[in-house]
């Protein structure tokens, strides 16, 4: 991976790894939302669900536009399967390192079993 994905990981996890960002995101992703609809649902201020659809932004997990005084709020789709992917490749990581143990113990692989 080229140190742009690696940053783009490091933001797509960074902002992942908050619930609320993570609600915010399951939220965005179902339909648009004004952030001041977002706010109204977080028993928290206006200004810090703010501060969490803009480390979404960053992320490039959440999209943002005016429509009038408000902001509305969408959910990228193609950004979520980029993190999807990433995770994919982390889980052939581990299983081809798993694979490797049981070739080292003599174990015949899962689908090799009668």
């Amino acid at each position: 991976m080229d140190e742009v994905s690696e940053d783009r990981a490091d933001a797509f996890f960074h902002a992942l790894a908050d619930r609320t960002r993570r609600d915010i995101l399951r939220r965005v992703l179902a339909g648009e939302h004004s952030v001041t609809a977002l706010a109204a649902k977080y028993d928290m201020s206006f200004a810090a669900v703010q501060k969490h659809t803009a480390v979404l932004e960053r992320a490039g997990l959440l999209t943002k536009r005016r429509n009038g005084r408000e902001q509305l709020a969408s959910g990228d789709v193609d950004a979520v399967r980029t993190v999807a992917s990433l995770l994919d490749e982390l889980e052939d990581v581990w299983r081809g390192r798993i694979d490797r143990i049981d070739t080292m113990l003599g174990d015949p692989a899962p689908d090799q079993e009668s």
